[in-house]
């Protein structure tokens, strides 16, 4: 092992006690413990601060370093940058409270790919259903078509710190669902070599705020699509009222959107 771990997991919570035990089982299941976990409490008023103090003394945690500051932040992209300002890993992912990742040997999977020391890496992502049954497969889109919204969930995306390091990089508190979108968008640009791992690497939590206030995080797409420069403003208009009409039908009719959406190259 490196002097460094491999991943620092970053775990991002406020008052989500149940979902914190469910993400430190997962986590503590790994098959290969080379690597820290670092758990951002935004002061919860629930269980949570007992639970983490209890892990500082649990023989089993103490196989890998567990980090944990509980105190108001100003949400969760500042909570981020706490967390990436406490990393030492070679790797950063995002794994917030309630999230899992997608098996016992997930982290074992990804380190067969940093030999090389790639830029960014991403994978697949399972979602649960509701009313329970077999989690939905949710298989990334390319990279390259980040212009369209993020390709793939944030918890399955890996991030290589030095690079963030080194380009002074952080989540933009300008943005209240977006700025993953924009953090990711920023990073893809000092990329020279990325990795897609046709595996699930996360099981992504329902009912987020990204997924409540959908509409907000699209226009907050367009706004930094139009920061960055990332394409003309009529196709990025263009691709605002496609997302805006693609959503109301999949809440309309989800047979209809599924079945045009296949019919889509």
């Amino acid at each position: 092992m490196s002097k460094y771990p491999t991943f620092s997991i970053i775990t991002i919570t406020l008052n989500n006690f149940s979902g914190l035990q469910n993400t430190c089982k997962s986590v503590e299941k790994q098959s290969l413990n080379d690597y820290e976990w670092i758990i951002i409490d935004g002061a919860s008023t629930d269980e949570t601060i007992d639970f983490l103090r209890q892990k500082r003394t649990d023989t089993r945690a103490n196989q890998y370093p567990t980090t944990f500051i509980s105190k108001a932040d100003q949400g969760i992209y500042d909570a981020m940058n706490i967390g990436i300002g406490k990393a030492k890993g070679n790797y950063l992912l995002f794994l917030n409270a309630g999230d899992e990742l997608a098996s016992k040997d997930t982290l074992e999977m990804i380190t067969k790919h940093t030999k090389d020391k790639p830029d960014f890496i991403y994978g697949d992502s399972l979602e649960p259903q509701t009313p329970p049954k077999e989690p939905f497969y949710k298989t990334a889109t390319s990279h390259k078509d980040i212009n369209w919204g993020m390709f793939t969930h944030h918890q399955a995306m890996i991030y290589n710190r030095l690079k963030v390091r080194d380009n002074k990089m952080h989540y933009s508190l300008r943005y209240k669902i977006a700025s993953d979108y924009d953090f990711t968008a920023r990073f893809l640009k000092k990329c020279s070599r990325i990795i897609y791992i046709e595996k699930p690497i996360c099981i992504f939590e329902q009912g987020g705020i990204s997924q409540t206030q959908a509409s907000l995080g699209r226009k907050e797409q367009y706004i930094i699509r139009e920061n960055l420069e990332m394409l003309s403003q009529p196709r990025n208009l263009w691709i605002l009222i496609t997302q805006s009409v693609s959503w109301k039908l999949k809440k309309l009719s989800p047979a209809l959107h599924d079945s045009l959406k296949s019919l889509m190259p």
